[in-house]
């Protein structure tokens, strides 16, 4: 039987209703916490901007489903595991469609004022996008969590069930076609102008 907090026992529904609360509440607390993070990991992960906000309420009902098994503070590693697998759905699913992904990510803020500002962070996140979509899967999910979503390599290893030694590899891998790919924009860039 469950008990209340003043000791008295409450019926099994009292007990479930609570229990629901609890896992409504913190749900709650995880979207209000992490569906930035999520979005993210979703938009550099391949997923356009016209899909990414539908794929991102797909990641927090996987969630509200598996609340019970997840562990209280281990919500994010497991919100990062679902959208890279959510991702992949999308994508799947877009190359059937034969769909051309959206090229240019949602500008949140511009750091630079005007237009020429905004057209100089609309290319580079264009170029990081094509960047990023070159690369493989387990190099691109290192690199967009340790470098673009600040993520330790432990935590990282933590998320994805894989040793550290994996995500340093992957990271230094991923840096190196990231650079490569970099030049290959720069000299195409280079040659137009």
């Amino acid at each position: 039987m469950v008990h209340s907090e003043a000791g008295a026992a409450l019926s099994p529904a009292e007990g479930a209703l609570r229990e629901r609360s609890d896992v409504d509440g913190r749900l709650a607390a995880c979207v209000r916490g992490h569906l930035a993070a999520v979005w993210r990991v979703l938009r550099r992960n391949g997923v356009p901007s016209a899909d990414a906000d539908d794929a991102a309420q797909k990641v927090f009902l996987v969630l509200s489903r598996k609340m019970g098994d997840v562990l209280p503070g281990r919500e994010l590693p497991f919100l990062l595991r679902t959208a890279m697998l959510v991702a992949s759905d999308v994508r799947r699913t877009l190359r059937r469609r034969r769909e051309v992904n959206d090229p240019s990510p949602e500008l949140h803020s511009s750091r630079t004022p005007g237009p020429e500002g905004d057209l100089l962070q609309r290319e580079s996140l264009s170029q990081l996008d094509a960047i990023l979509r070159e690369m493989e899967e387990p190099l691109r999910v290192a690199f967009v969590l340790y470098e673009l979503e600040e993520m330790t390599m432990a935590a990282i290893a933590e998320t994805l069930d894989v040793p550290a030694g994996t995500v340093a590899s992957r990271l230094r891998r991923a840096r190196g076609r990231f650079e490569a790919l970099a030049e290959v924009i720069r000299g195409d860039d280079g040659g137009a102008a």
